[in-house]
Order: C-alpha cells, then structure tokens, then sequence
C-alpha cells in the first residue's frame, strides 16, 4: 500500500452557545477561524449567518500525510489539563477533522497510538473524510 498523498486537519470546537475568546482562555491558544451563533459570516465571496459558534485552530497541509505532526501541531500550546478539555467535550462538539486526500487507488495512514491516547484522554472525535483518487473500473 502506498503512503497517502496529502493530508490536512484541523481542531474544532463547535456549539451554540460557543464564545470563542472563552474557548481561546480556555485552550490557552487563539483559533484561525472563530464565530459565534448568528453571526454573519463571509465566505467564498458570500454572506451568511452563522447556523453554530465555532473556534478552528488549522495545521497547514502536509505531503505526504501526516497526521501524527499534524494532530500534534494543532494541540501545541493549548492546556495540558484534559478536566478543562474534558468540561469542553461535554459542553460543545470537539474534534480534529482531517481530510485526507489519494493520488492512487489504495493509499494509507496509520495515526500512532500516542496520538490516538492524546486525543482520547481530551475527549477529542477524530473526524476523517476520505478524497478517492480517480480511478477506472473495468467490469
């Protein structure tokens, strides 16, 4: 199995009644991206209102994947108190999305188990969509 092509990942905490400079005290990092319900949010030359809070800390992306640097990127300088993530995880939807993107047929990552554990004991979601490469099938 090849390795995969490109991955990206990002941290996210998301809720309704989010107050992102609380998440950013909280988490003791700033987010790239950050709303609150109902604020207008521009986008892709677009306006709307935001259906959800949000705070996202991105990682840029990595060729080949590597989620393992890019996990532990994005949990650098934040809190090392897994009660305050754990009070997050209970209050708002926390995860890391990844999007992890093949060039081939049949590429893969593997996410070490140290990683997994630091996700775990924050009670954070690994949350994975998966860009197939283009691909013919012959009957």
């Amino acid at each position: 199995m090849a390795e995969l092509n490109e991955s990206v990942a990002g941290l996210r905490v998301v809720g309704d009644d989010l107050d992102p400079e609380e998440i950013t005290r909280l988490l003791g990092r700033p987010p790239d991206l950050a709303r609150r319900k109902g604020e207008i949010v521009h986008a892709a030359g677009r306006e709307r209102v935001a259906s959800t809070g949000a705070s996202i800390v991105n990682t840029d992306s990595s060729a080949p994947g590597d989620l393992d640097r890019q996990i532990d990127e994005l949990l650098a300088g934040t809190t090392d108190d897994l009660a305050v993530w754990r009070r997050l995880a209970d209050r708002h939807r926390v995860d890391v999305f990844c999007g992890l993107f093949m060039k081939e047929p049949n590429e893969g990552i593997a996410i070490s188990p140290q990683t997994l554990r630091k996700l775990a004991e924050r009670g954070i979601e690994l949350d994975l969509d998966i860009y197939a490469a283009n691909q013919h099938v012959e009957d």
